[in-house]
């Protein structure tokens, strides 16, 4: 696995069901939820180019995302960085400057994943996943 590698986005919304018909419609994406995203949420996965059945990108520079409620710091589109040790990411985003905006937390059986906030104000994502990529 690449450290850095950006490799998903989220949309924050105010309406998750509004939010899934307009990039259906518009662009096409299949809409999924999975179980297991935030405490008491399912996860809602934006398809936006073809996987294979283990849910693996077919095309190279691509990239999926999903569509999260809007909250506390979450406000603005969200680009998340694929990383090797999440505790280590963390730790390294503090020395150089930035901040934890969300503890890392764990997503089902897929990975763990924390926000944090650049030296520029901007809230980025990072994702230890726990399955192969």
């Amino acid at each position: 696995m690449i450290k850095g590698k950006v490799m998903h986005f989220e949309i924050p919304v105010d309406r998750v069901d509004r939010a899934k018909k307009f990039y259906s419609e518009a662009f096409g994406w299949a809409i999924r939820s999975v179980p297991g995203g935030a405490p008491g949420q399912d996860y809602v996965m934006a398809t936006t180019a073809q996987t294979d059945e283990h849910g693996m990108l077919q095309e190279k520079g691509a990239i999926n995302g999903g569509i999260i409620n809007r909250m506390g710091p979450l406000k603005h589109p969200i680009i998340t960085i694929v990383v090797d040790n999440v505790d280590k990411a963390i730790e390294e985003v503090k020395k150089s400057g930035g901040k934890i905006s969300v503890p890392k937390t764990a997503m089902a059986d897929m990975g763990i994943y924390a926000y944090f906030e650049d030296t520029e104000g901007n809230i980025l994502g990072l994702w230890q996943p726990t399955r192969p990529l």
